[in-house]
């Protein structure tokens, strides 16, 4: 009889995640959690208090400590608990895998596309512990083939030992507004054309709005624009200054809504009644609100690079993102081609379909699998 496998989960990053990783480490380990898989599963997770603040001694403090719990700690209980994998979401695995594997989550090459965003010392640290342990790894986990090929690209680590394994739309994103529910926001028309997202540069949201400037200009006065999302974290990537310069200098401050954070209910309720969705970043890792969008019934736009022709397959419609004049007129398409409209439904309904956090746990238990066999 082949012994059950054997599986550690780090979850200590759900004390401190935020946007996809959170919503990665949440729903696997909700799946694992109930029981559906053949796999035994160990939680690992630290007894202190994380700091998250901006105090920078604390900081400092705060990332040693998190040295000493991937590096020290956490192979050890993962030794004690006779684990056969140990799945790390959140880069970074311990170098020293003393009677078991560990497996890390990349979910995008930032670190190198951006490495003026990212602190010096954490960035060497990065690629000095964490890129020297998941060259160590049986394999790396991410979550499309465009970041299997940048991934690879950067590290130097063989495509061969990177594993593309698709997410599916959070939970949170999914719900229903609640019967009645009328938004905390003031909405200036019914109509409006939504984006989901951190206010960042590489989302873009400069040119959508000159974008949005010229579908006014086209007479189509009846839609307002909706950004939800809070300012970057990092000045060095935050776009909100330049967002808000654009809105006033164009004229647009009582048709462009920024939410800044947005509840549960408020998010359903966007998602539930736009118009359409546009996502013209130029650069991602995964694009979850794509697939937020499909269930929702709203036709998608998307950018012509990166991973969102991926996950958004023949299910949207694509524009160059360094032209505005591009997504001002796949806009207007789809506003003055009602046929095109319910196309795209219909495809982002099917499409959908392959996509789901059931079928990401079950491939991940299998190259986990795979993993133990090979290696």
């Amino acid at each position: 009889m082949t012994q059950k496998l054997r599986i550690g989960l780090d979850i200590r990053d759900l004390r401190i995640a935020k946007t996809g990783s959170k919503t990665y480490l949440e729903e696997i380990y909700h799946q694992f959690k109930s029981g559906n898989y053949d796999c035994d599963l160990v939680y690992f997770d630290t007894s202190f208090a994380v700091y998250t603040g901006r105090f920078k001694l604390l900081k400092l403090v705060e990332h040693i400590r998190f040295i000493i719990w991937k590096q020290v700690i956490l192979p050890i209980k993962a030794r004690i608990n006779h684990v056969d994998i140990l799945f790390c979401t959140d880069y970074f695995v311990p170098y020293f895998t003393p009677g078991f594997k560990a497996i890390p989550v990349f979910y995008d090459a930032f670190f190198y596309e951006y490495s003026s965003h990212y602190n010096s010392s954490w960035l060497k640290l990065f690629k000095w512990i964490g890129v020297n342990a998941a060259k160590k790894a049986p394999l790396i986990i991410t979550i499309t083939e465009y970041t299997r090929n940048r991934i690879s690209h950067f590290t130097g680590i063989h495509k061969d030992k990177i594993k593309a394994i698709h997410l599916a739309p959070k939970k949170m994103a999914v719900a229903e507004p609640e019967p009645g529910y009328v938004p905390s926001f003031s909405m200036p028309s019914s109509k409006f054309i939504l984006h989901v997202g951190t206010l960042e540069k590489r989302k873009n949201l400069v040119r959508l709005i000159e974008a949005f400037k010229l579908i006014h200009l086209a007479g189509h006065t009846d839609y307002s624009l909706v950004l939800v999302g809070q300012p970057s974290p990092k000045h060095d990537m935050d776009d909100s200054e330049a967002i808000h310069e654009t809105i006033h200098r164009l004229g647009l401050k009582d048709h462009v809504i920024t939410t800044g954070y947005a509840s549960d209910n408020d998010l359903a309720y966007f998602y539930k009644y736009a118009e359409m969705y546009v996502f013209p970043s130029i650069n991602e890792g995964f694009g979850l609100p794509v697939l937020e969008a499909f269930h929702h019934q709203i036709p998608v736009i998307v950018s012509d690079n990166t991973c969102l022709p991926e996950v958004g397959g023949d299910a949207t419609l694509c524009f160059d993102p360094f032209n505005v004049e591009d997504i001002s007129l796949k806009i207007r398409e789809l506003i003055e081609t009602p046929g095109l409209r319910q196309e795209l439904i219909q495809k982002g309904t099917k499409r959908l379909k392959l996509f789901s956090w059931e079928k990401n746990t079950q491939e991940l238990i299998k190259t986990f699998q795979s993993a133990v066999n090979k290696f």
